[in-house]
């Protein structure tokens, strides 16, 4: 299958892919959660026409890697630092950098490590090789050849070294994610956890790759290049290595693309060196690969084009349409097809996530509704709790008595003309039959007129309502009427 053009770099608990000009890192972060973040590469790289010149190419891409690099493992360690207080120091250079503390020390950072490189892997090889050929009378190209020949063991020692360190033995970890993520997507297969595992951890683009091409073109270059004094030598060693990293990028470059032999044979040697630079990754680490490699790069997409391409490639094969025209549009027609299924299964698979979606987003707004109602019938059920206890009615006892002329004295008041002894109170059922309906009638008038005036209910209904305080006011007016009716009686016996 054909290169993918993706490339990535392990950073720390991480992965950073590259797909053009924009690249992404994924981080593990220490709560276990993977965050990602997508950047563009910029510089002068981002200029394709710069990408076209060969060996100026590799140049460019040499640089980028190296500030990529170098911001990414500095982005990805951040979420791994202890919050400490800024030192006198670094209060300073803040102070005096505008904020720009971190960049300031980034930057720093980038040229000690350039400047232990060079002294490790070129001054180094160069004094040992010096001094070990200064014994014998030979030429200045064995003297390139054993210089080389030593960089490549210290190199080889050197990551031996740092190996055993926990940090980068997991770094080398996430370094085979990264390639087995590659290889699945360039073998292939669609990005899963399982096909993934299955892969090789070795491949042909990595960087590890790319420095030994260095290494290599450097002892080749070295040995054309003759210079007697040792200093001018050092200083054409160092301004040669952007020379020497454009020519090996096109090695690699070459190696990564074709399937020829030379290639084969070319890309053997870095692949082995690989086996110390990477590690068998656990299911956590190609998770991290995976969500780096969907973040800038639809695999999706170009897994069906290299289906399509290989479809038509077999039918050309197999009908013989490198000769034959008509065989060949044949062989594109059928591709097409194939071309359309994929595009309508493509279909089909958004329609299907279109609708589980909206089947998603519907049961959502069912669930804020049951929300919402529970809430509202939650807060009725409160303020009715909160509400104050509403006091019983209780019926009010009206004394009508002061609102009648009604006096009830204990003796019977004297009489004016002619004084009679007091006769007994007659109950009213013993009241006379004649008297008994008029008296009757001046209650009720007396009842109703009292309870009109006043708005309030009938007699009758008064008498509904409380039967025992009317029964007793009924006794009191029956009691006084009789007596009234009697005394007009005696009154009128004695005229006569």
């Amino acid at each position: 299958m054909k290169p993918s053009g993706i490339g990535g770099q392990a950073v720390m608990e991480g992965v950073m892919m590259r797909n053009g000009d924009k690249y992404a890192v994924a981080i593990r972060k220490p709560d276990k959660e993977i965050t990602v973040d997508i950047q563009n590469v910029g510089g002068v790289g981002s200029d394709s026409k710069w990408k076209k010149i060969p060996v100026l190419r590799g140049v460019i891409s040499f640089w980028e890697s190296l500030t990529m690099g170098m911001r990414t493992l500095t982005y990805s360690a951040s979420f791994y630092e202890e919050e400490e207080e800024k030192s006198k120091f670094e209060q300073g250079l803040d102070k005096a950098t505008n904020g720009h503390a971190d960049s300031v020390v980034n930057g720093l950072t980038m040229l000690l490590s350039f400047v232990l490189a060079i002294g490790i892997f070129v001054v180094l090889p160069m004094i040992i090789a010096n001094a070990i050929m200064s014994h014998f009378d030979v030429n200045q190209s064995l003297i390139a050849l054993l210089e080389g020949i030593l960089r490549i063991i210290i190199f080889i020692l050197y990551i031996v070294a740092i190996s055993a360190m926990k940090d980068i033995h997991r770094l080398f970890m996430y370094h085979g994610a990264e390639h087995k993520t590659i290889n699945c997507i360039e073998n292939g297969e669609e990005l899963t956890v399982e096909n993934v595992r299955r892969q090789s951890r070795e491949h042909r683009r990595c960087g590890t790759s790319f420095l030994l091409f260095v290494m290599v073109v450097s002892v080749l270059l070295f040995m054309l290049i003759r210079v007697e004094s040792i200093p001018l030598r050092l200083v054409l060693r160092i301004l040669l290595i952007p020379v020497i990293a454009g020519i090996s990028y096109e090695f690699i470059r070459f190696a990564g693309r074709s399937e020829s032999v030379v290639a084969l044979v070319l890309s053997r040697p870095g692949m082995w060196l690989q086996r110390l630079t990477t590690r068998e990754p656990d299911d956590s680490m190609i998770e991290v690969a995976i969500a780096s490699v969907d973040a800038v790069f639809d695999w999706k997409k170009f897994l069906n084009d290299a289906e399509i391409e290989e479809a038509r490639i077999q039918i050309e094969k197999a009908s013989g349409a490198s000769k034959k025209p008509a065989a060949k549009r044949a062989a594109g027609k059928v591709a097409e097809g194939k071309a359309k299924e994929v595009k309508k299964s493509d279909k089909i698979e958004k329609s299907n996530k279109t609708n589980k979606a909206n089947k998603v987003n519907k049961a959502n707004k069912e669930v804020k509704s049951e929300i919402s109602s529970a809430k509202a019938e939650t807060s009725e059920k409160t303020k009715q709790e909160n509400k104050p206890a509403e006091e019983p009615f209780v019926p009010m006892e009206i004394d009508i008595s002061q609102f009648f002329d009604i006096k009830l004295p204990d003796e019977p008041a004297p009489k004016k003309k002619k004084v009679k002894a007091k006769k007994e109170e007659m109950p009213v059922s013993d009241a006379p039959e004649e008297v008994k309906p008029k008296a009757q009638d001046e209650i009720m008038m007396a009842f109703d007129s009292f309870f009109e005036y006043n708005g309030t209910k009938s007699v009758h209904e008064v008498s509904d309502e409380n039967p025992d305080s009317y029964a007793e006011y009924e006794d009191t007016v029956k009691r006084e009427a009789l007596e009234r009716e009697a005394e007009e009686a005696s009154n009128t016996e004695e005229e006569v």
